[in-house]
């Protein structure tokens, strides 16, 4: 029951997230407030601005998974390319390429370049 409620709650939070930031991104460009719908970043925005960048996948189990984001969907599940795992900070398997069902997800960062 509790498994299917996270899962449910993941999915729902990120639609709402990403279907809320385009409405106000919209708005704001509108607004005489000094914000522009530039400045503004919603989650989709920042997700796909590092499509084909380093990130690191946190994942509930605390493992992490260093990569070439390849692509996601909307249920953030994420393909990545030359993927390294992680587990206590020691590296434990590589991988060509990697799969990651979204509702394993904790975070995602972006490495900075």
């Amino acid at each position: 029951q509790r498994e299917r409620e996270r899962e449910s709650g993941v999915w729902f939070g990120l639609t709402m997230a990403m279907g809320m930031g385009e409405e106000k991104g919209k708005e704001s460009g509108s607004g005489g407030e000094g914000t522009s719908s530039k400045t503004s970043k919603t989650p989709a925005d920042f997700l796909k601005s590092i499509k084909g960048q380093q990130v690191l996948v946190k994942l509930n189990s605390g493992s992490d998974y260093k990569g070439v984001l390849a692509c996601l969907d909307g249920y953030m599940n994420i393909a990545m390319e030359q993927t390294e795992e992680y587990v206590n900070g020691e590296l434990k398997n590589k991988y060509g390429d990697c799969f990651i069902r979204g509702n394993n997800v904790l975070y995602i960062h972006a490495k900075k370049v």
